[in-house]
Order: C-alpha cells, then sequence, then structure tokens
C-alpha cells in the first residue's frame, strides 16, 4: 500500500473544519433569509425565497453518512443515516414534490428556524471542537440544551408538513406520507434519547474534569 496516498490525520481534521465551517456559513445564511422574509413577505412566501437554497444546503449533509461510513467521525452510522434521510425526506419528497401545499405553510418556517438555530450551533461546537483549543462556554451550553425545544419544534413542524402534502398527493405517495407519519414518533424518539445521552456523557465529562 502506497502510505504516500493516505490522508494523514491533520489533513483529515483540516477538512472536517473546512466542511462545518462551510454549513456554519450555509445555515447562517438560511437563518438570515427566513428572519428577513418572515415580517417582509409574511410565511406564506418564505419558500419561494429560501426553499431551493435550503435543499441544496440541507442535500450536503449526505457527506455525514459517508464521513461515518468510512470511519472519518465517530458518528454512530445508524443515527446519522436516520437523520439525514428524514431531513431528505422532507425537502425533496415533501417540500420539492408539493411546494403549494407544504410551502406556503407557517410550519414550513418553524421548521426552517429550527433545523438553522441547530445546525448552526451543531456544526460550530464541531469547529471549534476539532481545532483542540477548547469550546466557548456558550456553543457547549447551547449544543447540548437547546434541542430540548428546537428538537420537538422541528419535528412537529415536519409532521404538520408531511400531513399537508399528503393531503395533495397521489394515493401510493399518500399512503407512504401515513405510513411515515406513523414511524416518525418512534424514530424520533430514538434521536431524542440519543441526543439526551449524549447530554449525560458531556455532564459526566465535565464532572471528572472539575475532580482534577
Amino acid at each position: 500500500m502506497d502510505t504516500r496516498r493516505t490522508p494523514t490525520r491533520r489533513q483529515q481534521t483540516q477538512y472536517l473544519v473546512a466542511y462545518n465551517l462551510v454549513c456554519v456559513v450555509l445555515w447562517v445564511a438560511v437563518l438570515g433569509r427566513v428572519l428577513l422574509l418572515i415580517p417582509l413577505v409574511g410565511f406564506k412566501n418564505i419558500y419561494g425565497g429560501v426553499g431551493d437554497f435550503t435543499k441544496w444546503t440541507q442535500t450536503l449533509a449526505i457527506l455525514e453518512v459517508v464521513h461515518s461510513a468510512v470511519g472519518l467521525v465517530r458518528s454512530p452510522l445508524s443515527t446519522t443515516a436516520l437523520q439525514v434521510s428524514s431531513r431528505l425526506l422532507i425537502v425533496w419528497a415533501v417540500i420539492d414534490r408539493y411546494p403549494l401545499a407544504a410551502g406556503p405553510s407557517p410550519f414550513y418556517s418553524t421548521m426552517l428556524l429550527a433545523w438553522s438555530i441547530t445546525e448552526v450551533i451543531r456544526y460550530s461546537y464541531f469547529v471549534w471542537n476539532l481545532q483542540g483549543g477548547g469550546v466557548p462556554d456558550l456553543v457547549l451550553w447551547a449544543r447540548y440544551n437547546t434541542f430540548y425545544v428546537l428538537y420537538p419544534l422541528g419535528i412537529f413542524s415536519e409532521c404538520v408538513e408531511i400531513w399537508k402534502a399528503s393531503q395533495v398527493a397521489e394515493r401510493p405517495m399518500q399512503l407512504a406520507f401515513w405510513a411515515i407519519l406513523g414511524i416518525y414518533v418512534p424514530g424520533s424518539y430514538i434521536l431524542y434519547t440519543h441526543m439526551m445521552a449524549q447530554r449525560r456523557r458531556m455532564i459526566r465529562g465535565k464532572d471528572v474534569e472539575r475532580r482534577f
């Protein structure tokens, strides 16, 4: 094996820092557009101003499944794939396919607000953490506390969007949407408890640090 072609750990870290920094910028742009457009054009017109940009920004997260699959990050592949696939379902199969039903809903805006704030915090945390200089307390607190509010808001908004799309979808797709709604609750519970477990591990780690 030619080891000269094998990426070093430093190069991997530099790539991950760059990837997460790009994601911070993209999600800040989504958040900024939504906050700017709501008072200017109202909830009904948010999709026209940010829909395509959000769709491709979220699609970039496919790389995170690849990162997990090849061992570039320690995130569980199953959890990562579940998170990314649920978002892709929303932006491609629901919003992009049925924009007139799901796009004008105020829940589209609340969904984007929940997503973008969550992602700005998450990717910012990764940028700081990967550089090894410590994560600012504010970012650390936001990372492990804001999901208590943002995650239920995002999930509820997603469910409403799926339901709205199901009302105008053709029969096979309508049944698929209803089935997806049926598994959203247990799937959401798995992800929610995963985040709570991460928070507990972080708190235990902080307690250990204080002892020493």
